[in-house]
């Protein structure tokens, strides 16, 4: 709820109508929480709730809980671009109070997670990273340099002769490959964007996405640009679905979507290239650009998609398209993949990257990147709801943080998108409002010769509103504090503590018995509801009973 004022009459916002504080209190109803008749504008009386029991029932749930140590057959990375700890705090209670609650008490999917752990995000050069260095880190198990794509910290920006073999990174895709598993990456961002380029690409620089770009930048030297390094070095990968389609076209093509033109200057379509490579190795493929077409595909009948689904990046969720000729959400996508690489009996790797959350925040627009983390946590309790946790690690993450904060003394309940209500105890020095969200540099520092904007008034609700910042730069900044990690599944008792972030890395090629842990091998897939493991688990109790039986019979022997 906030508080503002249009035509003189103060208005008092919730989810469900704006109303002149004036109106009786009987008059508003919501259907979890009350004004009380001697409020404060904007104070509710918060719900009744037993916090002893809560935290009770909290610690009994720890005291019971137990490791599961079987070994990974399937992993499910999801990373939060940019979705730091104040970014989980708000995205939470914004989702409450879009059901109707308070929203401060409320929790999303992966927050019920049994292990979390924080990581430490900087880079080998930066104390606050860029996206490439910390994907390379959580994919490859290897902190980097800033803008470096699948190398390690012998590389540095732009320096293509620096690109050889021994400076290569394997990620976490090339490990399961190398051990007969399946492999897809799904994302909101552009294909080639840093994030999903870490996990199969190797690049001096994240902005050479395709060949073009290393012309124009008079690069040195036989690199190859990512798009080209997706279709012709790392074929293997049976789910790759993003945006970005202009990056494998030719620029002699026209984007039947929007009429932008194809970026590459090397005369490939990568696409037919992709078809071709697909076709090779015998495997049943699609390709994809629009929302009908993605919902044609059987993963029954099919073993390889490329959806590229915009010329660039794909839409915001609030700005999505829906209609047959818009395109799939986080969420589809993710369960598109998951039932076309689970049918590999050996198991599956999957990224699944909610790349613009991190968008939202660089724009200083805070609803849509909490609307991200919203459509983000769909795909995780999607991802949940088609994988068995005896054998699927699941870890949720975010690459880095954001200059983002939550402040002021709100009320509980206050809208967390309104202003800072009541103002009396950290009243602004200028005497005006200012918004519980708001980033300390962006695009969003609208002060003039007078002062800061008054924004009494102005919805700050809006898809499209942006929050005011403190320094003026044309995209936000991102944060160096730390990030958290949450898990579930095989070995993911091991996220805990504060960890450096490429320590990830580690976990899940040690969870799952690949790369540098392939010859730590003694655990087994095991499922608690086969048959097999209940014939197990009733032959190990009358094994136990038989050892019991024996041993009373040598004691009897022995006297």
């Amino acid at each position: 709820m906030v508080n503002s004022v249009k035509d003189g009459i103060i208005l008092l916002h919730n989810n469900f109508e704006t109303i002149p504080l004036s109106k009786p209190v009987s008059e508003l109803f919501t259907p979890n929480f009350s004004f009380p008749s001697n409020r404060q504008e904007g104070q509710i009386v918060p719900p009744e709730t037993d916090w002893d029991k809560l935290a009770t029932d909290s610690l009994n749930k720890a005291l019971k809980q137990t490791y599961n140590t079987n070994l990974a057959k399937n992993i499910i990375l999801f990373i939060g671009d940019g979705m730091g700890v104040s970014t989980v705090t708000a995205a939470r209670i914004y989702k409450g109070q879009k059901q109707g609650h308070p929203g401060e008490e409320t929790i999303l999917k992966f927050e019920e997670f049994p292990h979390v752990a924080l990581s430490k995000t900087y880079g080998n050069d930066r104390q606050v990273p860029d996206s490439a260095q910390t994907a390379t880190a959580l994919m490859s198990g290897y902190k980097t340099n800033f803008y470096i794509v699948g190398f390690n910290d012998k590389v540095t920006e732009g320096n293509c002769s620096a690109e050889t073999e021994e400076n290569k990174l394997k990620s976490i895709l090339h490990h399961f490959n190398d051990a007969g598993r399946s492999t897809g990456v799904v994302t909101t961002a552009r294909l080639t964007h840093a994030t999903p380029a870490s996990s199969y690409a190797n690049s001096a620089n994240r902005d050479w996405e395709y060949d073009a770009i290393l012309r124009e930048t008079n690069v040195a030297g036989n690199c190859k640009d990512i798009a080209y390094q997706l279709v012709y070095d790392n074929s293997y990968i049976q789910v790759a679905m993003g945006g970005g389609r202009t990056r494998f076209l030719p620029n002699t093509t026209t984007d039947t979507e929007d009429g932008s033109k194809g970026k590459r200057t090397d005369g490939l379509n990568l696409v037919s290239e992709w078809q071709k490579k697909q076709n090779e190795k015998g495997r049943r493929n699609q390709y994809v650009t629009n929302k009908l077409e993605f919902e044609r595909i059987d993963p029954a009948t099919t073993d390889s998609v490329l959806g590229l689904f915009e010329s660039s990046h794909m839409q915001y969720e609030v700005d999505r398209n829906k209609a047959n000729d818009g395109e799939p959400s986080l969420e589809e996508m993710t369960e598109k993949a998951i039932k076309i690489l689970k049918k590999n009996t050996k198991g599956f790797f999957l990224l699944v990257e909610g790349g613009r959350i991190d968008h939202g925040h660089h724009d200083n627009t805070a609803k849509r990147a909490l609307e991200e983390v919203l459509t983000f946590e769909n795909a995780v309790r999607k991802a949940i709801k088609l994988t068995n946790q005896e054998e699927t690690l699941i870890i949720v993450t975010a690459d880095h943080s954001h200059v983002f904060s939550i402040g002021g003394y709100p009320y509980r309940g206050n809208d967390i998108l309104g202003l800072a209500n009541p103002l009396l105890y950290e009243p602004s020095l200028d005497k005006l409002p200012y918004t519980t969200l708001s980033y300390g540099n962006g695009p969003g520092m609208n002060y003039t010769i007078v002062g800061r904007q008054n924004i009494t008034g102005v919805d700050t609700t809006s898809d499209n509103y942006v929050q005011q910042s403190a320094v003026p730069v044309a995209s936000e900044s991102h944060g160096g504090e730390d990030v958290p990690i949450f898990a579930m599944g095989p070995m993911s008792h091991l996220i805990h503590g504060v960890q450096e972030q490429h320590y990830v890395g580690h976990v899940m090629q040690f969870a799952a018995c690949v790369g540098k842990y392939s010859n730590n091998c003694d655990r087994k897939v095991t499922n608690p509801h086969s048959a097999s493991s209940a014939n197990e688990i009733q032959f190990s109790f009358l094994r136990m009973i038989i050892y019991g039986i024996l041993g009373v019979i040598h004691s009897m022997c022995l006297f």
